[in-house]
């Protein structure tokens, strides 16, 4: 049978790794492709640079956009990351025909629908697996396992940077500075970590993800977002003694007619299997009407992870062309409403940092009561200086009445601080 033709655009680490398994694997590979599957072409910026991976003759050239538009390639396989050539090799590939694999999920979070349009008009078709929570397998489940069933909300943690710091804070009492040094060790984080612990790594993915899971077209910008920088041992050890750990959640959930969309830390209870998840592990929950809540769990990140996803979605295109499938669109396609992040309901724990004198709690009591926040439990920890703190723990509540309030609070006389507001995450799949 005749093997079809494949472009690598960028040979960085995940490059590397997607063409050591094709051709270690080739034969398996063929098996599950119906045929063979050829690497024949390879851009990358650097010609000089040495190459781990031993690579057909001729086949290495430093231009991406010429690769993506060599009409000899069935599929371009796009591994370079940011925006820009990567939306240009993208849309070059689609509008001929090809099928195209990515691993990018800032350039699907940012031009998803028009992506999905070149493809449905050049009758190609969007395969992005690896793009959102590296080896797990999120994105079919969403696309293809639960494609008869409509999905209620995602919830997971979708970031190893920020799971593995918040790990060493609650299993080590490291504090976030340290934590993020050995994050940069172990190869977790980047030089510059402000994508992962702003939260801005976990929205894209988000994005990506809640667009192929409620058909929507849906951008990083439209995700509300908080990072964990502001997180401290003195919040982890209160977590820990209400039950909680702490986790930098992504979570997309339908509220009537519309969308949340957001990513922040959140309490999640000792007993739920997300609070298992440790290290750079992730972890998605996805809540269905009929099928009711599934967790995927596995290796988030990294070159083989990463690879694995890539080469799965290889067989699915190398399969759709030999049966002359093509426009499959797993990708965004129209705008929904999108819930304000202060109209959002939640419970929140409050930790207010106060003068010991009579009548504190009376006066907090009061201004939450006037804003409609109602407490579930407090209590007050330790006496031995000032500022004392008081926490509460609210029953659910809007954002926006909560936030209310805590403009309030701050501005009575006995209130020295607010320690920390954090939401409890309210996701199902737990015992």
């Amino acid at each position: 049978m005749t093997a079809l033709r494949i472009g690598i655009a960028g040979f960085g680490t995940v490059g590397g790794a997607v063409a050591r398994l094709l051709l270690r694997d080739a034969d398996r590979l063929a098996a599950r492709a119906g045929g063979p599957l050829h690497i024949a072409r390879v851009a990358v910026r650097d010609l000089a640079k040495p190459r781990s991976v031993a690579l057909p003759a001729g086949c290495v050239g430093a231009d991406a956009l010429a690769l993506a538009l060599d009409p000899t390639l069935d599929i371009v396989v796009e591994v370079m990351g940011g925006l820009e050539p990567a939306r240009s090799v993208a849309l070059a590939a689609l509008q001929r025909g090809a099928h195209f694999v990515t691993a990018n999920k800032q350039l699907l979070a940012a031009h998803g629908a028009e992506l999905a349009a070149a493809a449905g008009r050049g009758g190609g078709a969007v395969h992005c697996e690896a793009a959102v929570a590296g080896a797990i397998p999120i994105v079919r489940a969403v696309s293809h396992a639960l494609a008869g069933d409509r999905v209620v909300g995602v919830a997971g943690i979708v970031n190893g940077t920020t799971n593995y710091i918040l790990t060493q804070m609650g299993r080590h009492g490291v504090d976030f500075g340290t934590a993020l040094a050995g994050a940069r060790e172990l190869g977790y984080a980047e030089a510059d970590p402000t994508n992962d612990i702003g939260g801005h790594d976990a929205a894209a993915k988000l994005a990506v993800l809640a667009g192929i899971a409620f058909q929507c077209e849906l951008q990083t910008q439209d995700v509300y977002t908080e990072g964990i920088a502001d997180i401290t041992q003195a919040d982890v050890v209160a977590a820990r003694e209400l039950g909680f750990c702490i986790k930098l959640l992504a979570v997309a959930r339908r509220q009537g007619t519309g969308l949340q969309a957001r990513v922040h830390p959140a309490l999640v209870p000792l007993s739920h299997p997300l609070a298992g998840v440790h290290d750079a592990y992730n972890a998605v929950l996805v809540e269905a009407e009929a099928a009711g809540a599934l967790m995927f769990y596995g290796r988030g990140a990294g070159a083989e992870p990463t690879a694995s996803a890539v080469l799965a979605n290889l067989v699915d295109a190398a399969q759709d062309i030999r049966r002359g499938i093509g426009g499959r669109i797993e990708q965004p396609l129209q705008r929904v409403p999108l819930i304000d992040i202060g109209d959002v309901e939640s419970r929140f724990c409050l930790s207010v940092g106060v003068a010991d004198q009579p009548g504190v709690l009376g006066a907090i009591a009061t201004v939450l009561g006037q804003h409609g926040v109602s407490v579930a439990s407090m209590f007050q920890k330790g006496r031995s200086a000032e500022p004392i703190d008081l926490v509460f723990l609210t029953h659910t509540v809007r954002e926006r009445q909560m936030r209310a309030a805590l403009h309030a609070i701050v501005a009575l006389p006995m209130v020295r601080r607010i320690a920390h507001v954090l939401r409890v995450a309210d996701i199902g799949g737990g015992p």
